[in-house]
């Protein structure tokens, strides 16, 4: 693969999935700009693509305004140039103090979709305009397994993730005349920051992992779950959005790939 002269936009690029999906792009030649409302994390971010490819930029978005989304299309333009590929990948778990909750509040569901669903369709309505125009592209919606099945954890974010494999399926049908593809990537089991969170709720409401850490748990559902028995990593997500972003996925759209080691074979 290799991206030499393309433009690659990355929602939520400054840390951990997004990260290491500028990073892969970069590696194969685009210039990326990173888009996250960490400005800070962005900056450093940017400057190993920048090192990497020799062209990057960054702009503190929100997703959730689409004023800032169409500034970011605009700026994109102004410092790389046209867009050939676009990474929705940010979102979250939950409003503030979700990790502390063992239930969903309404501020839970109401600010999750608006990132995590709505947040996607304004950033994608931003850059489809220029895509249409050249009657070419690549859009990549980062997803969950949690989409995959109900959750009673967490399940403003599993809703929340389900709404995005059918909102990539909508978007595919309407932009495929457009030579437009639209895929989604599932991650599984990935030790984040946010699984961490995760863990430590698992631990104090599931018996079974009672009086572990949160590595523990991760490494024991790992186990469980996983058949191949090995956790996933952001750059296994970086490896799945470059093929569905290049030349030899194509013919490839409105589906979603489930990169979990095989914790859901549908």
């Amino acid at each position: 693969m290799n991206f030499k002269g393309q433009v690659a936009v990355v929602t939520g690029g400054a840390n951990g999935i997004g990260r290491a999906i500028a990073l892969k792009l970069a590696d194969q030649g685009a210039a990326v700009m990173i888009a996250d409302t960490n400005e800070d994390a962005a900056m450093i971010t940017a400057a190993e693509v920048k090192e990497i490819s020799g062209k990057s930029a960054v702009h503190k978005t929100d997703v959730t305004n689409p004023d800032l989304c169409t500034k970011l299309a605009s700026l994109t333009i102004d410092s790389l140039g046209p867009v050939d590929i676009l990474v929705n990948n940010a979102g979250i778990a939950g409003s503030s103090g979700w990790q502390n909750r063992s239930f969903s509040t309404e501020a839970d569901w109401k600010l999750t979709y608006q990132v995590n669903v709505i947040g996607i369709s304004n950033v994608t309505s931003a850059f489809r305009a220029q895509m249409h125009k050249r009657r070419s592209g690549r859009i990549v919606n980062i997803a969950s397994i949690a989409g995959r099945e109900g959750r009673p954890s967490l399940p403003h974010y599993s809703a929340s993730k389900a709404a995005v494999i059918s909102l990539t399926q909508s978007t595919a049908l309407e932009v495929a005349p457009l030579n437009i593809t639209v895929n989604a990537i599932c991650p599984g089991l990935l030790w984040t920051s946010m699984w961490e969170e995760v863990g430590s709720r698992y631990a104090e409401n599931n018996p079974a992992y009672k009086n572990m850490s949160s590595r523990q748990v991760f490494d024991a559902m790992v186990e469980e779950k996983i058949p191949l028995k090995k956790e996933q990593t952001p750059e296994d997500v970086a490896d799945a959005v470059c093929f569905l972003v290049s030349e030899e996925s194509r013919n490839i759209t409105g589906q979603t790939l489930n990169v979990d080691g095989g914790f859901f074979m549908r």
